[in-house]
């Protein structure tokens, strides 16, 4: 759905109406003094374009426009129902963080991974502890310090930001000159496994190849299922003295392959 023919209940937002700013804040003045919930109704289409392009900056998130469109109306709604005339600030100003919140919210508690309130809550107090203390000292807090503020530990605080965060996918390009993109895919290593650990797993699969059937189901029972000699014994109706000298014998042959 192209982004300027966005339409809610069949009207048109490129269409909408643009209040001007005197225009506005007589129409605040009735919503607030005389509670006229036509000019209040004003307000509301007259900025739909303010949500419009707040919701440009979220198109890449595969999310249904006209979700977000509405998400974002509720933003408006209550900034509309909040603003303070008193104060020397535009409306656009004040409206568009409320906006940006109210989708950020709904992304982040629609989110496939789902996070539960608790660590949601640590989230965001973090978050504005961070903007805070950023104010108060002049710097960028470190985690530290954020902790120390919300009297929480640092481990708590960087598990609660870390859960928020949007997931990525593998095969996001995080680079691109002219020539083959590089993906995240590309620059994750597999800390567990070396690659001389994987030429190993296939050598030794290549050795269990060469036993007999009797003796590739023991080793796969011992090794690969975890089982005792006991436990294999009753499972294959041997005892257990030949289970491992049955073992024994396989291992001593697949060490002449491997």
């Amino acid at each position: 759905m192209p982004i300027n023919k966005v339409e809610i209940c069949g009207v048109n937002t490129a269409k909408l109406p643009l209040l001007k700013n005197r225009v506005m804040r007589e129409l605040f003045r009735e919503v607030q003094q005389e509670g006229k919930l036509s000019a209040r109704e004003t307000l509301i289409s007259g900025n739909l374009r303010l949500v419009l392009s707040v919701i440009q900056r979220f198109t890449n998130r595969g999310e249904c426009l006209d979700d977000l469109f509405q998400v974002g109306c509720i933003g408006l709604i209550k900034a509309i129902d909040h603003f303070d005339l008193e104060q020397n600030v535009k409306f656009s100003t004040y409206a568009v963080p409320m906006i940006i919140g109210e989708i950020r919210r709904y992304l982040r508690d629609n989110n496939a991974i789902r996070v539960s309130r608790s660590i949601r809550d640590v989230a965001y107090k973090a978050m504005q502890a961070k903007e805070r203390l950023n104010s108060e000292l002049g710097r960028e807090p470190n985690i530290q310090e954020i902790a120390r503020a919300l009297d929480v530990s640092r481990e708590e605080v960087v598990f609660a930001l870390d859960a928020i965060q949007d997931p990525i996918s593998l095969f996001e390009p995080i680079y691109q000159d002219g020539g083959d993109p590089i993906y995240m895919l590309d620059q994750i290593k597999d800390e567990r496994h070396s690659d001389g650990d994987w030429a190993q797993s296939l050598a030794i699969r290549e050795a269990m190849q060469r036993l007999q059937e009797r003796e590739k189901h023991i080793l796969t029972l011992r090794f690969f299922e975890g089982k005792t000699q006991m436990e294999v014994a009753d499972e294959i109706g041997i005892s257990q003295a030949q289970v491992s000298r049955l073992e024994k014998a396989a291992l001593a042959q697949m060490k002449k392959h491997v």
